[in-house]
């Protein structure tokens, strides 16, 4: 294998024929770096003896039958790869209100003081705007099991900020391919590199107790999360590993700007127009304007702590139809207006913008 594995091993052992690539562009410095094992079916399935990030419990090396191999492709092929949006102000405001949730935490005893837990980390700017805030926060020796590792993670590692990772695959942008290629001897004692039913394993990661930090597109007042769907029905990107993580994590976490398309869209809205993690998967939201942890809370509690992070421009309005949902007399456990609580969406696919005119 090379810098990702996935599901690799288990596409060998269930295909008929099998073609083997050889991709010369790899360092071959790569060898050691991973841990291939596979689950095996019920009822022979096993303990994972996994119960340190650095733990291996399989080999190095893919395997599969000689006799399903009928080519070998020789290619001398560089990762796709793709450059990742600049921090902005938002996105490192964001990576900072994670930071005072952890100190919040440390300092109720719920999180070690030096070390926190094991990190797992989504794609993208933000995702790298809250590695970068662990960086100034000045943190140390942490570790990560996590499902991809990108640019601010290699960051991390190469300061001693994150002393071990693990993961399915490497996704980097160019300049970091050639930082990793032309370090990785350094790298590969930092990291390790496992098959994805290892990476997102439900018991590993409980066991572990990974604090899981995802982004999303939209959340409602009472914490379900879409992370998907564009108003419902366009898909802008499939859920990953976000759902291993956030249901067995010790925290899970999900991160968003309180806006898109310039203001038009707010991330926080009366009630999802998809949903991909329920309210019972989600712990912790965190936009620019502060995080809302709904550990504990009832839903009406909830509401009040997401109204809170929400944009200014959305704040008013949301308070409203949360106001006027809790006056209906049957209001219930789960205030909702039902004839209003996808409006906003459908002000939207009209006029362009959730705002009323």
């Amino acid at each position: 294998p090379s810098t990702s594995i996935g599901n690799n091993q288990t596409w060998l052992n269930i295909a008929k024929k099998v073609i083997l690539e050889v991709n010369n562009y790899q360092p071959t410095a790569l060898e050691g770096i991973h841990d291939v094992a596979t689950l095996g079916l019920p009822p022979h399935r096993k303990p994972l003896n996994i119960t340190k990030v650095d733990d291996r419990i399989g080999t190095p090396y893919l395997t599969v039958d000689p006799d399903k191999v009928v080519a070998v492709v020789v290619a001398n092929t560089p990762d796709r790869v793709n450059k990742f949006t600049p921090l902005d102000e938002i996105s490192i405001a964001i990576g900072d209100n994670v930071v005072k949730f952890f100190e919040q935490e440390v300092k109720a005893g719920r999180l070690p003081k030096d070390t926190l837990l094991p990190l797992q980390s989504g794609i993208g700017n933000v995702a790298n705007a809250v590695l970068a805030g662990l960086k100034r926060a000045g943190y140390k020796g942490l570790t990560c099991y996590t499902e991809v590792i990108q640019d601010g993670l290699l960051d991390l590692i190469k300061d001693g900020v994150v002393e071990m990772a693990s993961s399915a695959s490497l996704s980097l942008s160019p300049d970091a391919v050639d930082d990793f290629r032309e370090n990785i001897n350094f790298y590969s004692k930092h990291i390790v590199l496992r098959p994805q039913e290892l990476s997102n394993n439900p018991e590993v990661i409980r066991r572990l107790g990974v604090i899981a930090m995802n982004g999303m597109l939209e959340a409602d007042i009472y914490g379900n999360v879409n992370s998907t769907n564009v108003m419902g029905t366009q898909m802008m990107n499939g859920i990953g590993g976000s759902g291993d993580f956030a249901r067995n994590g010790y925290i899970s976490i999900f991160l968003t700007p309180s806006t898109a398309k310039g203001g038009a869209i707010s991330s926080i809205v009366p009630f999802v127009s998809h949903v991909d993690h329920t309210e019972h998967d989600t712990m912790v939201i965190v936009s620019e304007y502060g995080y809302a942890d709904l550990r504990g809370k009832s839903p009406r509690e909830r509401a009040a702590e997401m109204i809170k992070i929400a944009h200014p421009d959305y704040r008013e309005a949301l308070q409203d139809y949360f106001d006027r949902a809790c006056a209906n007399e049957k209001a219930g456990h789960t205030p909702h207006i039902l004839d209003e609580a996808l409006s906003w969406h459908d002000r939207f696919n009209k006029t362009g913008t959730m705002k009323k005119a």
